[in-house]
């Protein structure tokens, strides 16, 4: 081992254990990355939400497959509660979900964005507010129902955007939950619904377009748990409630055995030093070394030979039309990339330029354009044109 190769191999380490000092000492940025994962302790997760129901007087069971798979067991009955950023049901699940809600059932829909079929279904329409002058577009949240309804109303302190419902005049729909961006002042004065309720057949299905209230930032602050438990208020007692682990951003299960080695920043670490040495491993000492290989002379280029066999079979069959054409295909394209002049609209203007490029008069390009273009008409083209039109194009380029 060379004094250099030492000092080169101290050096990368001194400065690996480096980066590792650094990384260690790093605050970890907080991830505000929506996930409505049970799982997940970041701000915009529902761990809290989740263990709190746990504690509460229901019966509290989990589902990890779509709707569509577990509503096909006919005994299943209570309340199916979704909670996450988007809700994209296709057009088989939906029904499938609402039959089920149907026969006295109930649905739970927590969602900025809903699928377009949920939405037609309701006969709802969905709208973002907008801060207006230049206001806050923190939301402000509270229940309509006055025996519910907050003295003030639940603030969401961050900046975000919020969702809300246009209701149809062709459905009653009861509006439960109103919503508006804070203002001068931390009243709702212009209400804009944010949560509904509808019937279908024997059941109830529950419309929320905040999920962001249900998060484990909102739960923590204040008395903002407060407005959570009052829009669960809601949820038919004695029943069971199904939460759904299938539609979430953030992941309800671990489904790669890496995702436990880099969760863990020790584990990450000898992951990253197992990689970093591997590939210091290839550079300095995973090259091959073995005898010198010996030069291979490039095969000969037998282009010209091979064109002259083609135009010798030519020749030969004395397809003199053929050759003519090709030649003429060839001094087009000869005239194209030498002279910059395009051959597709030829004219009375095409002949001077032409003509001032190439040193030839004008007489002598249009006659041999005009005797081109009469072989290319020809049905037969006898050896003597075909070597006319040679010696004319030779000539053209020789000037």
């Amino acid at each position: 081992m060379s004094k250099a190769y030492k000092i080169t191999l101290a050096l990368l380490v001194l400065l690996l254990v480096f980066l590792t000092w650094l990384e260690a000492n790093e605050p970890q940025e907080l991830n505000w990355s929506p996930s409505y994962s049970a799982l997940d302790k970041i701000p915009l997760g529902t761990k809290v939400l989740f263990d709190n129901l746990k504690e509460q007087d229901l019966e509290l069971k989990e589902v990890n497959v779509p709707p569509f798979e577990f509503l096909n067991d006919t005994t299943v009955t209570g309340t199916y509660f979704f909670l996450n950023n988007g809700l994209g049901f296709d057009k088989h699940e939906l029904k499938k979900i609402f039959e089920w809600v149907a026969k006295g059932n109930t649905a739970f829909f927590i969602a900025e964005q809903f699928s377009a079929n949920l939405l037609d279904t309701l006969d709802l329409k969905k709208e973002t507010l907008t801060p207006e002058k230049g206001f806050s577009s923190k939301p402000l949240l509270n229940l309509k129902n006055p025996a519910l309804k907050n003295s003030q109303p639940f603030l969401f302190d961050k900046e975000t955007y919020q969702d809300i419902f246009i209701l149809s005049d062709s459905l009653p729909q009861d509006v439960l939950g109103v919503t508006q961006l804070k203002g001068d002042s931390a009243e709702i004065t212009s209400s804009k619904v944010n949560f509904l309720r509808d019937t279908v057949g024997k059941g109830l299905v529950y419309l929320h377009s905040t999920p962001k209230a249900f998060s484990n930032y909102f739960l923590l602050q204040d008395n903002n748990a407060e407005y959570v438990e009052k829009v669960l208020a809601y949820l038919p007692a004695q029943k069971v409630v199904y939460w759904d682990h299938y539609y979430k951003t953030g992941k309800s299960f671990y489904t790669s055995p890496l995702f436990v080695i880099l969760n863990s920043k020790a584990l990450r670490w000898a992951y990253y030093f197992v990689i970093i040495g591997s590939v210091l491993f290839i550079l300095f000492e995973g090259k091959r070394k073995q005898r010198s290989i010996p030069i291979v002379q490039p095969l000969r280029n037998q282009t010209l030979d091979f064109t002259r066999t083609i135009a010798g079979l030519y020749l030969d069959r004395e397809d003199y039309s053929s050759i003519a054409s090709k030649k003429i295909t060839l001094f087009l394209e000869y005239v194209r990339t030498h002279y910059r002049v395009p051959t597709g609209n030829v004219n009375e203007s095409f002949y001077e330029n032409l003509a001032v490029l190439s040193d030839n008069s004008k007489e002598e390009v249009k006659k041999l354009w005009q005797f081109m273009q009469r072989l290319e008409k020809n049905q037969s083209v006898s050896k003597e044109e075909l070597l006319q039109l040679n010696k004319a194009m030779e000539a053209f380029k020789k000037k």
